[in-house]
């Protein structure tokens, strides 16, 4: 079943990748680098301050839980399940990273180098509902993510907003 929710969530990002990435070929070249970068900046500081749990605003999400129907449609249900989580259409969005990302690709990301944060949104999608289950049934998990959380979201921030603004400075 992972394998399929895995391939699912693949999928939807690289489709949202597709249509952000082409989306975003019409601004990346009729804007100039400089406004670009600081639309981008103007989307990042808040996200970044968000993130590191100074201020609370939230984001857009479809806050639906996992249907009971998915259960019993087994491997479809995982794909079918995993592709609307990939295109971001179902689910709670506990974090502002991955709209940072959809800004990036629709504003200084071009097309080609687009797929590489789906594929790292999809993985790291998949590791939340992987590493719970892998770690205990008696939902320790659950109190484990609490106590790490403080650390894990800021480095989680600083390292996404440093890596955009790196691929966006250096050519």
């Amino acid at each position: 079943m992972v394998r399929f929710f895995g391939t699912g969530l693949l999928l939807g990002a690289l489709l949202v990748a597709f249509v952000a990435g082409a989306v975003g070929a019409l601004p990346q070249a009729l804007l100039p680098a400089p406004v670009r970068h600081t639309l981008f900046a103007l989307v990042a500081v808040p996200v970044l301050v968000r993130e590191l749990g100074l201020v609370r605003f939230p984001v857009p999400e479809n806050a639906r839980l996992v249907p009971q129907d998915v259960q019993h449609l087994r491997r479809w249900g995982a794909l079918q399940f995993g592709f609307e989580m990939g295109t971001g259409m179902r689910t709670y969005s506990p974090s502002a990273l991955p709209h940072l990302v959809l800004a990036a690709v629709l504003l200084v990301v071009p097309l080609p180098a687009a797929f590489a944060p789906a594929v790292g949104f999809a993985l790291g999608r998949l590791a939340m509902p992987v590493l719970s289950n892998a770690w205990s049934d008696d939902g320790s998990w659950t109190a484990a993510w609490a106590r790490a959380e403080r650390v894990v979201r800021p480095v989680l921030a600083l390292t996404c907003v440093g890596s955009l603004a790196v691929a966006i400075l250096v050519p």
